[in-house]
């Protein structure tokens, strides 16, 4: 009789060996899908991103270390503090190597080399181990011994260049999206070793960089360069290639209008009481509107200023015309979709009395599921846990690491 599996990745173990945020990202997704992620940090100081704030959950602590940062992709994780500077610590992390089926790392390309953690090494002591490396410049080319920053690859990779307004500088987007998406790419490119592994029986070394990443998500704007050889423009909060796709303001504020299609346009036409426009033949099609967008917004942006948002909303969503407010992030948790979707979930934390409340995973199995296991841990918590009952060292020989001060 077949075990009962609940959870896609239950029965994986990985060794976390990341910080900051596109390794933790990566490996709190696999967490959330049953993967026993065994998250190594340093002594004393742990994970970079535990001191990246305020804000703290332990604000109050003469030594806050559980910011929001943290906070924001480390849950289902067991944290384990060794030190891999030392000797013991380097051998420690091997017989973790020995029973993992994964290792995520975010060192710069090869530092690890100098402990003895490297891929080729660590192939030798566990030839099946799938080892996913994340640099901000991959493990080769010329850049590949520098550092790699979120922001920094931001504006390396061309995304700042075509984000902002026409005439203003180029703007950074307002979260680390270039770390998150090398997150995701990681954690897809992890679940296709793993397969392959299930087919050939080998693992492998997997190089993924911020800087690749970012150029990749470039998509149809980077694909629009290499067909033209026209370089993209800073356009605001217009379309390149669809009109009217924008942000516009209405009688009480600015909402977002994204008529994507010849349809959509024709029933906002009707709704807004302007049917002329959309037999007009300067706006009838899509190509059309985009060469016409000037005379275009100078008509529909006068009619839009005379109703409020909620009736642009509410009328035009019922005719599948697709529009919106634009929510600050206390109106993102209070929208009955974000609510009804369970994207804010709680969960019991070990320096807070009451629950905390996290952002929930996307994800929505119709059999498998995603759960919520352990809260982002404090710094060792699950040290002895792990090295006892994971690795069946004795007691005796965790207190002689610890009076080593290995962990």
């Amino acid at each position: 009789m077949k075990k009962k599996i609940n959870q896609p990745l239950e029965g994986v173990n990985i060794l976390d060996l990341t910080r900051v945020l596109a390794g933790p990202t990566s490996t709190q997704l696999l967490g959330d899908l049953g993967a026993n992620i065994i998250k190594i940090e340093r002594p004393e100081s742990g994970d970079d991103s535990r001191n990246l704030g305020p804000p703290y959950l332990d604000s109050h602590s003469s030594k806050p270390m559980e910011s929001a940062y943290f906070l924001s992709v480390n849950r289902n994780k067991h944290s384990v503090t060794i030190d891999l500077t030392k000797k013991d610590g380097q051998e420690l992390a091997f017989k973790l190597i020995k029973k993992c089926d994964v290792i995520v790392e975010n060192f710069r390309a090869g530092n690890l080399k100098q402990y003895g953690l490297d891929y080729t090494n660590v192939k030798k002591k566990n030839p099946k181990i799938i080892y996913c490396s994340i640099t901000g410049f991959g493990q080769d080319g010329p850049y590949s011994k520098r550092g790699g920053y979120d922001y920094l690859v931001q504006a390396m990779g061309g995304i700042m260049s075509i984000t902002g307004e026409k005439k203003g500088n180029p703007t950074k987007i307002g979260v680390g999206v270039s770390d998150i998406i090398t997150g995701l790419y990681a954690s897809n490119a992890i679940l296709a070793a793993l397969r392959f592994r299930d087919k050939t029986s080998k693992g492998q070394h997997l190089d993924l960089s911020l800087m690749d990443s970012q150029v990749s998500w470039l998509s149809y704007v980077a694909q629009s360069y290499l067909i033209s050889k026209e370089i993209p423009k800073r356009i605001g909060n217009d379309h390149p290639s669809i009109v009217p796709y924008q942000t516009v303001l209405a009688k009480d504020g600015l909402m977002v209008l994204a008529i994507a299609n010849d349809r959509q346009f024709r029933d906002f036409c009707k709704f807004a009481k302007i049917r002329e426009l959309f037999d007009n033949p300067k706006f009838c099609t899509n190509s059309l509107r985009v060469k016409n967008r000037n005379s275009l917004n100078k008509i529909i942006l006068k009619v839009l200023k005379e109703k409020k948002i909620d009736y642009w909303v509410s009328g035009l969503n019922k005719l599948n015309v697709p529009c919106g407010p634009i929510n600050n992030i206390k109106q993102v948790f209070e929208d009955p979709q974000v609510n009804s979707r369970k994207m804010k979930i709680k969960m019991t934390h070990k320096k807070s009395e009451k629950p905390i409340d996290l952002v929930g995973n996307p994800i929505k199995f119709s059999l498998s599921k995603v759960k919520y296991k352990k809260s982002p841990p404090t710094l060792g918590q699950d040290t002895e846990k792990i090295l006892i009952n994971f690795l069946k060292l004795s007691k005796k020989e965790v207190n002689r690491l610890k009076d080593k001060k290995i962990i």
